[in-house]
């Protein structure tokens, strides 16, 4: 019940573009994982280094921030919804990028949970 509160908060305070994107994401990957999702997980997610590399290496510590590509110096916009409403308004775009990510920080395919989890992460952030 706690994380229904919270969810049905974080979406009140999203654009409304977003919003039933941000939901149709967050009850998908919660129904393929099968179990709550987690903003703390998605934290830790986001925050771990795997090897040399790590979400952070081009995002910064702070997702509200613009972030840089590792590679190219490319600027990156922000990745919490709350500093760019951008951000998990199109599913196909949220796929795509999970794809590329996953397999370049992971060097493997992210699972439901962990999406679902990532995502509930990301519009946790005030």
């Amino acid at each position: 019940m706690n994380n229904l509160l919270l969810y049905l908060v974080l979406l009140s305070a999203m654009p409304a573009s977003a919003n039933s994107v941000s939901a149709d994401l967050l009850a998908a990957y919660r129904a393929e994982a099968g179990k709550p999702l987690s903003a703390a997980q998605g934290e830790q997610l986001f925050r771990a280094r795997h090897g040399e590399t790590g979400c952070t290496s081009c995002h910064t510590d702070n997702a509200k921030s613009i972030g840089k590509h590792a590679k190219t110096g490319k600027s990156i916009e922000p990745l919490a919804p709350i500093a760019n409403p951008a951000r998990l308004s199109d599913q196909a775009k949220v796929e795509k990028w999970f794809r590329r990510n996953c397999n370049d920080v992971l060097k493997r395919a992210c699972t439901a949970q962990e999406k679902g989890d990532f995502v509930a992460y990301l519009l946790s952030i005030k």
